[in-house]
């Protein structure tokens, strides 16, 4: 991280899926898809999905903050969840696909929270926001055959997220 540059990371069930609405974000420089939030060092893919690792499936963005705020990755970041599901997210279960902020700084913090207290005021729920907002830690890359998954592989990833019912219960979270 340098002046012109910061890092924010999130965690929303599968990584692929996070992956495109923060690419096409001017501002954001980077994108990778990794583990974070557990002991286990150096993960691998299958054992972070078979929930061993205490790591969540994660994103870590690099980005221009002249360009685009934390405050607006946070907008993406909670429009691409669903908030209320303490399982996992979608058809993705257990606590390795869990939502959840990580934030690097105070700053970032203080955003998440606020963020998340205006969510849960405005109404829009019918449940408690259970994401978790928490200090980050080691981000370990995920294997390369993972990053950019939904230009390497578009036809996979489309069927993948459609069977999955991450589209359909976005509009049912956000669309109301």
């Amino acid at each position: 991280m340098t002046a012109q540059t910061a890092v924010a990371t999130f965690a929303g069930g599968c990584f692929w899926c996070l992956e495109s609405p923060f690419d096409s974000e001017e501002g954001v420089l980077e994108t990778l898809v990794g583990y974070t939030g557990g002991e286990t060092e150096n993960p691998t893919y299958e054992q972070v999905s078979s929930g061993g690792t205490g790591h969540a499936e994660a994103i870590q963005i690099t980005y221009d903050p002249s360009v685009v705020g934390y405050d607006r990755l946070l907008g993406i970041f909670w429009r691409n969840i669903d908030p209320l599901d303490a399982g996992g997210q979608f058809c993705d279960r257990g606590s390795q696909y869990r939502s959840a902020i990580f934030y690097h700084d105070e700053e970032q913090k203080r955003l998440a929270e606020a963020s998340r207290d205006a969510l849960a005021a405005s109404g829009r729920f019918d449940g408690r926001i259970v994401t978790e907002i928490v200090p980050a830690g080691a981000f370990w890359p995920a294997e390369e055959y993972h990053q950019d998954y939904y230009r390497k592989n578009p036809i996979r990833y489309k069927f993948y997220r459609y069977g999955c019912g991450r589209d359909n219960r976005l509009k049912e979270v956000w669309d109301k």
